[in-house]
């Protein structure tokens, strides 16, 4: 650990806060700019009224642009209600949840293939996690707002308590991806050119407008197919990751500057691969912790939906890559193979990856172990964390 790092960082994360989410509500919905009233009505499950969504609430699933006016804040935040009147229900009628899902994923979700995030793509998923915070999803709405996590996986996963102070508005432009002389850049390693990113971590707007991704992505993994679309996002991140890294296991970007206190190559990928070690840590905390207190009832059913809804295995090339790719497609690459081993043993899935990985480019042994107790130690904290 450089001191750097040490410095800004700290040990460990110890004050991350993962809080089980637990509230809701109601009133009405603005889509495209227009607002609609969502009827109530009786009949849907559990107790109490549910909300129905109006058809022109409906169509915004189907209309990419139209979905991202619907939710996009603005660069002040001035339209988050509108986010909230859509999408902050603890109950919604028949397929309603599973249809807001999509409006998620048509807001938020990159044109094609290849194709980079818009700025306002990029506030909208912001809109999304800030119009959740504190709220008990209704049932089907999860895996959509799984996928807006996983299409921004890079942006979803900095470290909040590192990054915080960087972050000026819901989302980033581009030039905001531009290395330093250093070869780093706050927003993350092995950027693609021309991608917004979401700034999760902002917490510059009015009062309630602050999204908590890691609270989000907590209630997110009560659900088993939002869980494998996390898991499936994390794994394939650590492939995309792994096969642009330096054959010492560094950062094909960083340049020496002769400063007392500088990093190495090494210092922001170590900080990477535990922050996704920990990530896939705190997923199968939360499914332990879940199964405690019934949330999850039957384990076995659970696994066997999250299996069921898992991609595959995902390796990385065996020579190191040089394109980059934006967000969305890191976690849309396709699977290597089928899932082989424990699915639920994180720290299995992770190490054989990186031990192929490490074999495949004859990385130095004393690197590779390196990087492998250092993915073990944060997966092993993350995983007996207190929730």
């Amino acid at each position: 650990m450089t001191a750097e790092r040490g410095g800004r960082r700290g040990l460990f994360r110890w004050a991350a806060e993962h809080r089980l989410l637990a509230c809701g509500v109601a009133v009405a919905v603005l889509a495209a700019g227009v607002a609609v009233p969502l009827a109530v009505a009786g009949g849907g499950d559990g107790p109490g009224p549910c909300h129905r969504l109006p058809a022109s609430a409906r169509a915004l699933a189907d209309d990419p642009a139209a979905a991202t006016k619907a939710l996009d804040p603005g660069a002040d935040l001035a339209r988050l209600g509108a986010a909230k009147q859509l999408l902050a229900h603890e109950r919604v009628c028949g397929d309603g949840a599973r249809v807001l899902g999509r409006v998620v994923t048509a807001a938020t979700r990159a044109a094609g293939p290849g194709e980079p995030h818009t700025m306002a793509q990029a506030r909208s998923a912001y809109a999304v996690a800030a119009a959740l915070h504190d709220v008990d999803l209704p049932a089907g709405l999860a895996p959509g707002v799984a996928r807006m996590v996983a299409e921004y996986v890079v942006d979803a996963g900095r470290d909040k308590m590192l990054h915080d102070d960087d972050a000026t508005g819901p989302a980033a432009p581009p030039e905001a991806a531009r290395l330093d002389r250093s070869g780093y850049v706050w927003l993350g390693r092995l950027l693609a050119p021309g991608d917004a990113h979401a700034l999760f971590e902002y917490g510059g707007g009015p009062a309630g407008s602050g999204a908590d991704i890691e609270g989000l992505v907590a209630e997110l993994a009560k659900d088993p197919e939002a869980f494998a679309v996390l898991y499936d996002a994390e794994r394939a991140y650590f492939a995309y990751y792994l096969e642009h890294l330096t054959r010492e296991g560094g950062d094909p970007d960083h340049r020496a500057t002769g400063r007392t206190y500088a990093t190495t190559a090494t210092t922001w990928p170590d900080n990477d691969l535990e922050d996704i070690a920990d990530r896939v840590g705190d997923l199968m905390k939360y499914r332990a912790k879940y199964a405690e207190d019934g949330t999850v009832p039957d384990l076995a059913a659970f696994d066997a939906r999250v299996r069921a809804h898992t991609r595959g295995t995902f390796r990385p090339a065996s020579r190191q890559l040089r394109s980059r790719v934006p967000m969305g497609d890191i976690a849309d690459r396709p699977a290597s193979g089928p899932l082989r081993g424990p699915l639920t043993d994180g720290r299995y899935q992770l190490q054989t990856v990186l031990d192929r990985w490490a074999r495949q480019r004859h990385v130095p042994e004393r690197r590779a172990a390196a990087m492998r107790q250092l993915m073990d130690d944060a997966y092993v904290r993350a995983l007996w964390l207190t929730v």
